[in-house]
């Protein structure tokens, strides 16, 4: 009866264990000195409140400059921009040429991004020749009595390819380069949008400066008749750590790479995913990589996706335009960084592990009720692999391996 006893016990002990191991992974034990690589348990609770909502999402995405280099083919479109099959982007960032006879080239790509649910922006790096001081696409600045010429030639590229959703002027307009540009003072800016803002073709995205200078873009939103014809505040973050800007209007950032040609340096896609993530905590609703297609870019020259771009797809698959970032604890432990994110009840949480080690990761969920998550992992020798887990009253723990980004999609 004793042996009998004793066995009813075991089986009960057990049958708890794995029960509460489906609501919470055991965080990580010592291991044998030939199996090192583990870290000792370390944790503090990403705490995340579906009822506190921050910025809305409008995307993920990059740039295909068709003129300066081949546009992508039907099948890198796929690629790029499928949410199923590709990275999921879902933000499509295309040049406006200052020929007007180059603008239905853009067409295809602008199309193929939009079938896919992508929001498309446009940027002009400078108007024609003949609008500037100096007659020449490099350099110099919009004539003031060009001011609504240059407002048709955009209005005419947003007609020409349609579907534009935001229109930036003049981008980097703050710097001095040897390629397409005008060297516009952020005054000169904003005289241009507060005179003609409302005649190009797509809601305004300004002023686009090369590095988030917010004494640049306070300048701009200064002139109240251009902050009311600005819809969106967009700057790059070249030489700027992302930092919290509040000009009562949807922050974007619209390009940044990391100097490196290798898109497949582990190291360097998971700073990609860091800098997503403070941008995303910085409160900014897009973010918005340089060349798409490149050696540094989401897909290479063959059209495969790099790791660049799977770190992107960690986002852009799951947290699509209508998501609204929520609070969550931006860096719960040593070298894990967590965001969240909703739209209606669905939740996803992002969560990066930068240390070389497993790290167990508690988390605590309130105002939304979640039965548990598919859950997909990038590290440096898987993409997107895919499990799923229940959890039980809005607590639970999970190991983030070593190096690594997961998405937590609510089911």
């Amino acid at each position: 009866m004793k042996k009998t006893l004793t066995s009813l016990l075991v089986i009960t002990l057990f049958m708890a264990s794995c029960a509460k191991q489906t609501a919470s992974e055991p965080p990580p034990t010592n291991e044998p000195e030939e199996n090192p690589g583990r870290q000792p348990r370390e944790e503090a609770t990403a705490v995340i409140n579906a009822g506190t909502v921050q910025q809305y999402i409008r995307g993920f995405g990059a740039a295909s400059i068709r003129g300066w280099i081949a546009d992508l083919t039907a099948a890198q479109r796929t690629t790029a921009f499928s949410p199923t099959s590709g990275i999921g982007l879902s933000v499509l960032r295309v040049r406006v040429s200052p020929n007007s006879a180059d603008f239905a080239a853009e067409k295809p790509t602008i199309d193929a991004a939009k079938s896919f649910g992508a929001t498309v922006v446009a940027s002009a790096w400078t108007a024609p020749a003949s609008m500037k001081t100096n007659n020449n696409t490099v350099g110099g600045k919009l004539k003031t009595t060009s001011y609504a010429d240059y407002a048709a030639h955009l209005s005419n590229f947003c007609n020409t390819v349609g579907g534009v959703s935001a229109i930036s002027p003049i981008n980097e307009p703050n710097i001095t380069v040897t390629y397409e540009s005008m060297e516009l003072t952020a005054s000169e800016v904003a005289s241009f949008v507060a005179a003609q803002g409302s005649n190009c073709g797509a809601p305004i995205m300004a002023p686009e400066t090369f590095n988030m200078d917010k004494t640049y873009m306070d300048t701009y939103l200064s002139n109240a008749t251009a902050s009311s014809k600005t819809t969106y505040v967009c700057g790059h973050i070249y030489g700027k750590t992302p930092y919290v800007y509040s000009p009562g209007k949807e922050v974007w950032m619209t390009e940044h790479y990391t100097n490196t040609n290798d898109a497949n340096n582990w190291t360097d896609a998971l700073g990609v995913a860091k800098e997503i993530h403070d941008c995303m905590n910085a409160g900014y609703s897009m973010y918005v990589w340089w060349y798409l297609r490149r050696s540094y870019g989401f897909i290479d020259e063959s059209g495969n996706i790099t790791k660049r771009g799977y770190v992107a797809a960690q986002w852009a698959r799951w947290v699509r335009p209508g998501y609204n970032k929520i609070s969550c604890t931006a860096n719960p432990t040593t070298g894990v960084y967590t965001t969240a994110y909703k739209s209606g009840s669905k939740i996803i949480v992002v969560a990066i592990n930068q240390n070389a080690a497993i790290t167990y990761q508690p988390f605590s969920i309130s105002g939304a009720t979640v039965a548990g998550f598919n859950r997909y992992r990038t590290t440096s020798a898987s993409n997107l692999t895919s499990d799923s887990f229940t959890i039980s009253g809005g607590a639970f723990g999970i190991n983030l391996p070593a190096a690594s980004v997961t998405t937590l999609v609510s089911y």
